[in-house]
């Protein structure tokens, strides 16, 4: 069961193409496929950053840690349980006690006892021994309650975030996040942990500015830790535009050099990756998932002490921790799946031939809280339509957790806070991005919340339909397919969220194939213009998968394959598809 998509081509920019004049055609298109039309956008280098100034409440926050440090008070980081919160979590302990804080730690909410987010429950945790002073790394800008406790107890709060916010602001001692109401800041896609390093970059600036850094006393460089800052940002998921585009590309230079934290060291070895050649789906695929895995299935205390670790030994240690975690997810995950799969055909089974409604949300008692995000989002690639998964909260508090996953053209948070607007008290709490989101409702109005989503959906809709599409960059001449180009695709990225990787269609002639791994099949193919084989990959597949015939048509990407000390080019396989698929839209023709 998937959602057939329309395969598009991209529309060129039609903005004045002032690109290297000698720079390859393949790379124009893809470059002017995706808005991009100047070579002052391929500079990746750290200059390019927006400056620290423009971002709104940088200044008064970064007194306020200052002010803290100098006087030898106790600042206690609350991050999230995500990579994101993770990733930031540690750069800001790191960077702190790099600057000379003495007593820094950091706190990390348990999803199943406290929840998301600086709550009235963790800040009771500290009422024994309250900091000077808490920083909220990638939530707190809708924990109201939460600042409020902290406040009482005597603690100044400074939140960082950027999830967009909701009427009212929580009473912080200073609040960072470029998604607030008039925010200057030109990039509203910095992820958690980007917003934590301009806080910090902010900090050294203004103790430089106090002479702090005297005598023995040095500024850190804090490029030096753009490693976690390449990983957080990936793993968020958040928009490449090109300031977090320059932020990740230094980031993994640093790590292509082996100099990134041990613990993100032995997570990409764990993941079967050579940090030498490292790409950001690395670190999508392979060291995300495993330090997401603590916060979904136990505590991210572990993860972040894996990031904080300058032992390798300890490190190595650490993420074996967290990589049993995934292996345990990836087990729960896959039998949740099979369960929301089965619900969702006897759901279109009833439907008969009914279209099915704009969105859809499942339940099962026996699902896991930590992975409801995950299911939501195979379900939605199933069906093209936003779905939430619900887990029953732990204890007995009779609430749901919900995780919510959207397409494009659908905004989740807009949609839930429709709901929220339509009928206040329906859900307890909410927050997120337009793809994502979480919330939590009482367990009795799950029929009554999946009707009123539907009704906000195709409210927020207009009667437009949400119809998949897969863009393509068009199809390469059989001479262009090989390492030279595959290579140059490679360092054109970091490609991501709103920056996709080149995606190409082409037809083949079948030359080979065999499975490998069990459930992938590794193919020879020869391009139906060009006489050269060219090796490919097509991941969770078999034989029968393809058509009965001798050639094949396809979407791919042109990849490099490291092996045994040797580079070669690679077709990955994405969608096998028919001849008659539509290729609608202007030709990706060379400019």
């Amino acid at each position: 069961m998937r959602a057939e998509p329309c395969i598009r081509r991209r529309v060129l920019s039609e903005r004045p193409d002032r690109l290297p004049p000698d720079l390859h055609p393949v790379l124009r298109r893809v470059l002017l496929g995706r808005g991009i039309a100047t070579s002052e956008a391929l500079d990746l280098g750290l200059r390019r950053l927006h400056p620290p100034t423009t971002l709104g409440g940088l200044g008064e926050a970064a007194a306020l840690v200052a002010d803290t440090l100098c006087e030898g008070g106790q600042i206690t980081v609350v991050g999230d349980f995500d990579a994101d919160g993770a990733t930031g979590t540690a750069l800001a302990v790191r960077a702190l006690r790099a600057m000379g804080a003495e007593r820094v730690d950091f706190r990390v909410p348990n999803r199943f006892e406290f929840g998301y987010g600086l709550t009235p429950g963790l800040v009771d945790t500290l009422a024994d021994a309250p900091p000077d002073l808490v920083i909220t790394v990638d939530s707190g800008i809708c924990c109201n309650r939460g600042v409020e406790r902290a406040r009482a107890l005597g603690v100044a709060v400074l939140v960082t975030d950027h999830h967009l916010p909701g009427e009212t602001l929580p009473a912080a001692n200073a609040i960072v996040n470029p998604n607030l109401p008039g925010d200057p800041f030109p990039s509203k896609a910095l992820a958690g942990v980007g917003v934590v390093f301009y806080l910090l970059s902010a900090v050294r600036r203004e103790l430089t500015e106090r002479g702090w850094f005297s005598g023995p006393r040095k500024p850190p460089r804090l490029a030096e830790l753009l490693d976690l800052v390449a990983l957080g940002t990936i793993a968020d998921v958040v928009p490449l535009d090109h300031n977090n585009r320059v932020l990740v590309r230094q980031g993994m230079e640093r790590i292509r050099q082996g100099m990134a934290c041990p613990g993100l060291l032995a997570l990409l070895k764990l993941g079967k990756r050579d940090y030498r050649f490292l790409v950001a789906s690395d670190l999508a695929f392979a060291v995300a998932p495993r330090l997401n895995a603590a916060g979904r299935m136990e505590d991210m205390s572990v993860g972040i002490r894996c990031l904080l670790s300058d032992d390798p030994e300890e490190a190595t240690e650490l993420a074996g921790q967290l990589d049993a975690l995934n292996r345990d997810r990836r087990r729960r995950q896959q039998a949740m799946e099979d369960e929301a799969m089965a619900k969702l055909r006897a759901r279109l089974r009833e439907l008969q031939d009914r279209e099915a409604p704009p969105s859809l949300c499942l339940y099962d008692d026996a699902w896991h809280q930590g992975i409801v995000g995950l299911v939501a989002s195979r379900v939605k690639e199933a069906v093209h339509r936003p779905v939430v998964v619900f887990a029953p909260e732990s204890g007995a508090s009779g609430l749901l957790k919900g995780s919510a996953r959207s397409v494009p053209g659908l905004h989740i948070r807009d949609a839930l806070a429709l709901v929220d607007a339509r009928q206040p008290g329906l859900i307890h709490a909410f927050g997120g991005h337009a793809m994502a989101a979480g919330l939590t409702l009482a367990g009795e109005q799950l029929r009554a919340f999946a009707a009123e989503l539907e009704r906000a959906v195709e409210t927020l809709l207009g009667g437009e339909s949400l119809a998949a599409e897969v863009f393509t960059d068009g199809e390469l001449a059989g001479v262009d397919i090989n390492l030279e180009l595959a290579s140059a695709l490679r360092e054109l990225g970091p490609w991501g969220q709103h920056f996709p990787e080149p995606l190409f269609e082409g037809a083949f002639e079948i030359l080979d194939q065999r499975v490998v791994g069990g459930a992938h099949l590794k193919l020879v193919l020869r391009p139906l213009d060009a006489p050269t084989a060219v090796d490919a990959i097509a991941f969770n597949t078999l034989p029968e998968d393809l058509p009965d015939t001798a050639g094949i048509r396809m979407l791919y990407r042109l990849d490099v394959n490291h092996f045994r000390g040797e580079r070669i080019c690679q077709l990955v396989v994405e969608r096998v598809i028919e001849p008659s698929s539509d290729t609608s839209g202007p030709a990706a023709a060379h400019p």
